[in-house]
């Protein structure tokens, strides 16, 4: 991991993180400078981890470019990828970030990317100086709650096209840039049958 030096608040990455949240929520320049004066840059390379499990994760982590995604291992060294982020997007563990407890995930980038961090111990002194990021972020929980429930719904009833119509939707733009082998484990199946999927469509 290499952090980077402080870019001012109008950098492109900045922009992109602006135009994020006032798409949610209304934000002032001072509720935005407050919010970056707790971000942290931060560069990875491709293959490189922002968390491995056993670790107690920290951050939230808001992509300004690049892709990463987090995933778990099971015994016998298969890969269950739960969670693509390309730019634009939010990634974390967040039933570690919450319990305190060692993440079971992993988090790591698919192409070299960068990224801002913010330090989940901050997030109450963020809240009482700028009431607007509590809303934001409980809006960001109840989207993640959404996610979750469609992506267990998904794997109870969906066939492997659905699956892959579905991904296709979600992630437009993450099919030309992902390892095959990745988005089949995302969607629970085999590259074979992932392959076969594509060929019908």
């Amino acid at each position: 991991m290499t952090e980077t030096s402080t870019p001012p608040n109008h950098s492109p990455a900045y922009d992109l993180l602006r135009a994020h949240l006032q798409v949610r929520v209304p934000l002032t320049d001072a509720d935005f400078t407050t919010f970056c004066g707790y971000l942290r840059p931060l560069a990875l390379r491709k293959r490189q981890h922002l968390l491995q499990a056993g670790e107690v994760c920290s951050y939230y982590a808001f992509v300004t470019q690049g892709c990463l995604r987090s995933y778990s291992l099971t015994n016998e060294g298969h890969e269950h990828t739960l969670q693509f982020a390309p730019e634009d997007w939010w990634i974390s563990d967040l039933y570690s970030l919450l319990t305190r407890q060692p993440s079971t995930m992993n988090i790591d980038a698919l192409e070299d990317s960068q990224l801002l961090l913010l330090d989940q111990a901050d997030l109450e002194t963020i809240y009482a100086a700028c009431p607007v990021f509590e809303r934001y972020f409980r809006l960001l929980m109840q989207s993640r709650y959404v996610v979750l429930q469609e992506r267990v719904n998904a794997s109870l009833s969906q066939t492997a096209t659905e699956k892959y119509q579905h991904f296709l939707g979600k992630y437009p733009t993450i099919v030309q840039r992902v390892p095959q082998h990745v988005i089949a484990s995302y969607l629970g199946i085999t590259p074979e049958s992932l392959s076969r999927v594509r060929r019908q469509l």
